[in-house]
């Protein structure tokens, strides 16, 4: 992970700035033009498909693609990152569209965006990647799970409106008009995922997506199929981007829609930085997410001015940068430009789109979400713990919410983790100055316990002393049948202490105090010193620090002398 970034160094860096500072020449021009090119053909019928499948007009996620895919690679963090609507949005939208109308979803995305720009110069993107894994992966496979329930009535053509958000209501309506069955729908979208796949076999280069959605296209156009098409269901899309417009945003309607606002912006900055991440592997760079934050809220706020919908970093557009030869953020403003181009060239031809190809092309884009094969491995192979993150975040996030999902998550995993670092804190008795896994530890400790001065008693304490290990000082002193005079506590291999385990020692170095019994602390680590210093830990003739084991027996033997020796 990287590190929070020194004081100074400024939160807003844009990777173009330091690109055009390098030197931009005509060959990075061609390599990121070509790499545009090709992106903006795979996010053309992705970009409709996805406002499809979310309650929107065509038209609404093209221009999502645009405006907010431009300005996250003109002001991003990364140098290949590619922005847009995503399918991790569709069940967010669809529910917002629903409750609070599109003008409710337009605000909503305006305050995300606004939300994320302040957690970028809060420096807070370095946090947001603290993400346990199964919880990614239950999140992500639960997404896909609904964007599928999603396409089942275009899939079956069942000629169906308003159909429920909430995955068992939706799945009962249609199961309940199943009479109005479509086999040409059906047909049609199985046509799609098989000429996708097909192509993904043959080229990874060819635009499986968009030659799909052609060749449905012409079919329909040529057989006069019976199915819905852009046109007849939406009337086609605009040849320009929608009129800038600034939403209603009264006090009454911020605060009702801060909670979208907020579902917005913590799904829109895990998955920009999860893009980013999946960017830095494919290509040893190293983006700045902090910057990447206040670049995805510029974008969110620019698409809502725009009318457009939530837009995020796209793994799977971002890829295809990569994979295309793109070098540098241009290649992802290209891209946008590119689509800019082709409504306005192109729109009348997107009537004769049928939503039985989008539908398909939805379908692949949720197997490639689900991570079946880390989800398998995690089940198969994982502790218990992370197994039940992986569950029950995937089940929150089909059968109820997928904020709650989250949040649910991320407090099991955790107490999970805690757990288990509680588990690393151990409390041995006596001295053992030989490594654990030695053969002679065992009789080597009772030798040297042997020879510990009279009255004088040891501890060592293994592993990160906080507050859910600090409980395990409650007790130390019921050990003793006869208290000692001299207690060592050897915390060389205690590497983290904090407030609770502060506490814990205040307690311990109390009871000796009252018991008469004086405690010697020694080889302190730099991070439990520092803690202790500032929490001021008794000192003068309470408790006394020495740098290691044999300075610790040195004065425990001056300590434990009786009155008149020593």
């Amino acid at each position: 992970m990287n590190p929070l970034p020194p004081r100074g160094t400024p939160v807003f860096q844009p990777k173009l700035l330091t690109v055009l500072r390098e030197g931009y020449g005509a060959g990075t021009l061609r390599a990121d033009a070509v790499a545009g090119l090709t992106v903006a053909v795979v996010a053309l019928p992705l970009a409709m498909a996805l406002a499809v499948a979310s309650g929107a007009d065509p038209a609404t996620g093209l221009a999502t693609a645009i405006v907010a895919g431009f300005l996250i690679s003109a002001l991003g963090g990364s140098r290949f990152q590619i922005g847009g609507p995503t399918g991790a949005f569709i069940p967010i939208v669809y529910a917002i569209i629903a409750t609070h109308g599109f003008d409710g979803l337009v605000l909503a995305t305006a305050m995300a965006g606004v939300l994320l720009v302040l957690a970028g110069l809060l420096r807070v993107g370095a946090l947001m990647k603290y993400m346990p894994q199964p919880l990614v992966t239950g999140f992500t496979a639960g997404i896909a799970v609904i964007i599928f329930a999603s396409q089942l009535q275009e899939l079956l053509g069942l000629p169906l409106r308003d159909v429920p958000a909430a995955f068992v209501p939706k799945l009962q309506v249609l199961a309940a008009n199943l009479g109005g069955f479509n086999p040409w729908a059906l047909g049609l979208a199985l046509g799609c995922v098989a000429v996708i796949l097909g192509l993904r076999r043959l080229s990874a280069s060819t635009p499986g997506f968009l030659v799909a959605v052609v060749l449905a296209s012409a079919a329909v156009a040529l057989l006069g199929l019976p199915v819905d098409t852009i046109g007849t269901r939406f009337g086609g899309i605009p040849s320009a981007l929608p009129r800038f417009h600034l939403p209603d945003a009264s006090l009454p309607r911020l605060l009702e829609l801060l909670p979208a606002a907020f579902t917005i912006a913590f799904l829109a900055g895990v998955e920009s930085l999860l893009s980013a991440v999946v960017a830095d592997g494919m290509t040893g760079a190293k983006h700045r997410s902090n910057t990447e934050l206040i670049a995805q809220g510029a974008a969110n706020v620019g698409s809502a001015l725009f009318g457009g919908l939530p837009a995020t970093g796209a793994i799977a557009r971002t890829a295809t940068n990569i994979r295309a030869g793109g070098r540098t953020p241009v290649a992802g403003m290209l891209h946008a430009a590119f689509l800019l181009g082709f409504v306005l060239v192109a729109a009348p031809l997107a009537s004769y789109v049928p939503l039985p190809a989008l539908a398909g092309v939805l379908v692949v884009v949720a197997w490639n979400m689900s991570e079946h094969g880390a989800f398998r491995h995690i089940l198969r192979s994982a502790p218990r713990a992370d197994r039940l993150v992986l569950l029950l975040t995937f089940g929150l996030t089909v059968f109820v919410d997928l904020t709650l999902a989250i949040e649910v998550g991320m407090v099991v995993a955790a107490f999970a983790f805690m757990h288990r670092m509680a588990g690393l804190f151990e409390v041995s008795s006596g001295v053992k100055l030989f490594e654990a896994g030695d053969e002679d530890e065992a009789g080597a400790d009772s030798g040297q316990r042997a020879a510990l001065p009279e009255g004088v008693e040891v501890f060592r304490f293994s592993g990160p002393l906080f507050f859910g290990a600090a409980n395990r000082l409650d007790n130390l002193m019921d050990r003793f049948p006869t208290p000692p005079r001299v207690f060592i506590l050897r915390m060389g291999q205690v590497p983290f202490v904090d407030a609770s385990g502060v506490h814990a020692l205040h307690a311990l170095a109390e009871r000796c105090r009252r018991q008469g019994i004086v405690l010697v602390v020694s080889g302190l680590q730099p991070q439990p010193t520092e803690v202790l210093d500032r929490m001021h830990l008794p000192h003068a003739g309470l408790v006394h620090r020495v740098p290691d084991f044999p300075a610790a027996l040195a004065l425990a033997r001056t300590l434990a002398a009786p009155p008149g020796m020593g």
